[in-house]
């Protein structure tokens, strides 16, 4: 090996990158000019430069320029630029200057918004970033992943995602799950070698890590070889990074967008129709289609979707939950089933060795030294219950050394480990009770030391020791062992045969007293909770019972492997306590109660988790969980406490709340003025709003709700989840939008027949009606309650007040009548705010008709 000179920038990397394979390990150092000290600083920021961050298919920002002039290529913004064209080509200076403000306005809202929720987005996910141990500078330090470059040296322990190709230097029982890569769902041992002829040979090579793949158990130092795209992860990204599905809330937005085009497609077409038919002006005409298009549709309701779901990951942040991707938030409130581990959730996560047992019940010495020459040697992924076996006082390794180990894996679920002493050799196995017995043979007696047969009457002994056990609600783990031969060198899974049971150890992990207010809470909220567990039914339900859980329905893996899709399917619904489960069928649970309609959140903290993280709609990790859970999941909880993830919930509710209340006033109000427009064009001699005076009231209206995504929420409309619904949206609108024209037709009538009202009279007067009544709608909607028993948020009532004030005052200014307006008689005005009052207590009484026939919980409100 070499040391790091201060050529080391100019090493032809191009070539190192073939060579690095290939060579000795001595070969590679030199390459990529490092050490075993590892990079200097320095060096590593340079390379850091050269090379660019440690991402896959990493989507580079957009520049600002570039990212503010693609908004331009929005179908409604090119409208909105062709009637500006049409406006400057008929020499209309108001409104073309009035047309190009509103789309400036409108772009530049939404491109300072987005960038606000993505710097705000970024940042909450900088506080869970990934990091790896990197030795630099001749010690180990912790550095976001991002970070690594080649000639780095990674320290790796069970729990790790790998974060770059790499060539192991050292390793100490090194199991590596490469399924992502090879589908193989064994573990593959790694460990120093010699380079391999090619590097498309290295898949195969004992001696090659690669990125996005996890170390099951072990220790390793490898030397970084490639990172980001050049990682032979990066060569099938494009297979393996696809967009997940869309969500149910991605999938109604897209429904409610066909939903506004097609309404506004049929108006359109019918007003420049009979505008043709009554020979008015064509250019005129097609400038009120083009501005009534833009009227109809919720131009800001991306911006309300991207400000809302920003501003509640800042609010979920607040709450000790950090949002990976903004998404999910509204999944997390529309969440119906919780599916959790016990450890950590619902008991303290304080594990304490309690007692020792041999297989008739009787204190036992000799099982505390077994599992502790077991946990002491073993050097794969450590428990908890190791950790509590290694803190017992009065035991030590009494001169024994290592020969071997039989790392601990999720399907064995047990861990076995070769040791000496003065000679003899012994194989110590310490696992799951009801896999240890079936290996064994026979059992030890503590009383004597004999070592009796393990038939059926000492087997049924045994069984209700552990049995026993279980229903006090402890832990327990199986301890065996056999001597075997003085000159055996390695330990395999198939020496785990005809062992000597030793008896049983005990362990509590006391139920954590902040659960049980917390499912209760869950439960208020409409979210059921299912307890997805390796541990035994009876420790379980122990547990459960503490905490005040249900427990009718109990389901084994054993018996779960048993039942086809269909069959579980069923049982679903029954069944609240899963326990002695697998990995994959803890994914396979999720992804049945998904097919049968559910939102279905996974809170999980451990390698074995990643998959069902994966195959929730909602994954949820916590801050000290392994690298591999962090990186599956969507959500990290910053306190493994399920209060934690109920204020989360509440948070996803309102945020979900807050986005319907802008959707459901632009289909009542807003929809109910634009078909008043377009039926008023058959019995006006003129049109009821100039082009011009159509688009200054969209833009009084979109700025007036701005304030929406900080509205505060109703207590009712946080008890049970929430999904959109389109029918209830469509239904919304069908009877809340004809409220709204009929008054419209009566603001007509009046006009042309109480105040004799001329074109110029009859705009301004439609107007300043037209914007109190969709500005004030809000008020009514935005709650179930009696309107002046929910407070709004200051914001948005002062900015409702300032549209309907500004839309007041237009007509007495300059820029009023430079837009077509007279200033209206006292009278009129009085009038309308008179109109108002009635018409803000008529969609009162209709919108609690509408709400008596779709209760919360039927629909998407």
């Amino acid at each position: 090996m070499i040391a790091p000179s201060a050529e080391s920038s100019t090493v032809v990397e191009d070539q190192a990158a073939k060579d690095v394979w290939r060579g000795s390990l001595d070969d590679a150092f030199a390459a990529l000019a490092t050490s075993g000290a590892g990079l200097p600083s320095r060096e590593a920021a340079e390379r850091l430069l050269r090379h660019g961050p440690n991402r896959i298919e990493e989507r580079p920002r957009r520049r600002l320029l570039l990212d503010f002039l693609r908004r331009f290529t929005n179908p409604l913004i090119l409208i909105l630029l062709a009637a500006a064209s049409v406006s400057a080509a008929t020499r209309d200076p108001t409104s073309f200057l009035l047309i190009i403000g509103i789309v400036l306005l409108s772009v530049t809202l939404d491109f300072v918004q987005e960038r606000r929720a993505e710097n705000a987005a970024a940042k909450l996910r900088s506080r869970i970033a990934i990091t790896a141990a990197v030795r630099r500078d001749n010690e180990v330090r912790e550095v976001p992943s991002a970070e690594i470059v080649p000639g780095d040296l990674v320290v790796l322990a069970a729990g790790d995602l790998i974060p770059a190709d790499c060539r192991v230097v050292e390793s100490k029982d090194l199991f590596v799950n490469e399924g992502l890569l090879t589908g193989e769902s064994f573990p593959a041992e790694k460990q120093p070698g010699p380079g391999v002829p090619a590097i498309d040979e290295a898949g195969a090579a004992a001696n090659a890590l690669f990125a996005g793949t996890s170390v099951i158990s072990g220790t390793a130092t490898a030397l970084v070889l490639a990172t980001g795209r050049t990682t032979r992860f990066a060569a099938i990204a494009h297979s393996l990074l696809r967009e997940p599905p869309p969500t149910a809330f991605a999938i109604g937005i897209r429904d409610f967008g066909l939903l506004v085009v097609r309404v506004t497609v049929l108006l359109v077409l019918f007003v420049l129709l009979v505008n043709f038919l009554f020979a008015r002006p064509l250019l005129e005409s097609f400038l009120f289609a083009l501005a009534l298009a833009v009227g109809l549709t919720p131009e800001l309701l991306p911006m309300v979707v991207t400000v809302t779901l920003a501003h509640g990951a800042i609010r979920m942040s607040r709450k000790q939950v950090i949002v990976k991707r903004l998404s999910t938030i509204q999944d997390l409130g529309s969440m119906d089933v919780l599916c959790s581990d016990k450890t950590g959730t619902l008991t303290e996560d304080r594990i304490k060795l309690i007692r020792e047992l041999d297989p008739t019940g009787a204190e036992s010495r000799n099982v505390l030294q077994l599992a502790y020459l077991n946990a002491a040697f073993e050097t794969g992924l450590k428990s908890p219950l190791d950790d509590a076996i290694l803190e017992t006082k009065g035991v030590d390794l009494l001169g024994w050394h290592k020969i071997d180990e039989v790392p601990f894996d999720f399907e064995r679920r047990r861990v076995s480990v070769l040791i000496e002493k003065e000679g003899q050799r012994r194989l110590v196995v310490k696992g799951a009770p009801e896999d240890v017995l079936r290996l064994a043979s026979c059992y030890r007696r503590e009383v004597d030391g004999a070592v009796l047969p393990l038939d059926a009457e000492a087997l049924s002994v045994a069984q209700g020791v552990f049995e026993g056990l279980g229903s006090e609600g402890f832990r327990v783990l199986g301890v065996a062992f056999r001597d075997v031969e003085p000159d055996r060198a390695h330990a395999h899974v198939s020496d785990e045969t005809d062992l000597i049971f030793a008896g049983f150890a005990a362990f509590l992990d006391p139920p954590k007293e902040s659960a049980r207010p917390a499912l209760e809470a869950l439960a208020r909220l409409g979210v059921r909770v299912k307890i997805v567990t390796g541990d035994n039914e009876r420790v379980t339900r122990y547990v459960c019972h503490e905490l005040g859980i249900e427990t009718s329905g109990i389901l084994t893996g054993p018996e779960l492997a048993a039942l086809s899709d269909e069959a579980l399917g069923a049982r679903l619904e029954r069944v609240d306590l899963f326990c002695r489960i697998t990995p994959p069928q803890k994914a396979r649970i999720i992804r049945l109660l998904r097919q049968r309609g559910h939102v279905v959140g996974f809170l999980g903290d451990g390698i074995n988790d990643a998959p069902s993280l994966q195959a929730a709609d909602v994954g949820l990790s916590v801050d000290t969980a392994v690298d591999v859970a962090k990186a599956a999941a969507t959500m990290i909880l910053l306190e493994k406490d399920l209060g934690v993830l109920v204020e989360g919930v509440r948070e996803g509710r309102r945020t979900f709340a807050n986005i319907m209340k802008y959707v459901m006033m632009g289909t009542s109000s807003n929809f109910g003025n634009m078909f008043s427009m377009a039926a008023g064009v058959l019995f006006l001699p003129f049109l009821p709003l100039l082009p011009v005076q159509i688009l200054l009231n969209n833009l009084l209206y979109d700025l007036s709700e701005m304030a929406i995504p900080l509205d505060h929420v109703d207590d009712e409309m946080l008890e049970r989840p929430r999904r959109w619904d389109i029918r209830f949206v469509r239904n919304f609108m069908l009877v809340l939008g004809p409220v709204s024209s009929c008054f419209d037709f009566l603001t007509f009538a009046m006009l042309i027949e109480l105040f004799q009202a001329n074109e110029a009279l009859f705009h301004t007067g439609w107007f300043i009606e037209s914007v109190a009544t969709q500005v004030l709608v809000i008020f009514v909607i935005r709650t179930r309650r009696n309107p002046l028993a929910s407070r709004p948020h200051k914001l948005l009532v002062a900015s409702a007040v300032a549209a309907i004030v500004a839309a007041a005052i237009l007509p007495y200014t300059a820029a009023g009548v430079w837009v077509g307006f007279v200033p209206p008689p006292p009278l009129l005005l009085l009038t309308f705010a008179g109109m108002t009052l009635v018409y803000l207590l008529a969609v009162w009484r209709v919108r609690n008709w509408f709400f008596a026939r779709h209760p919360l919980g039927t629909a998407g409100s």
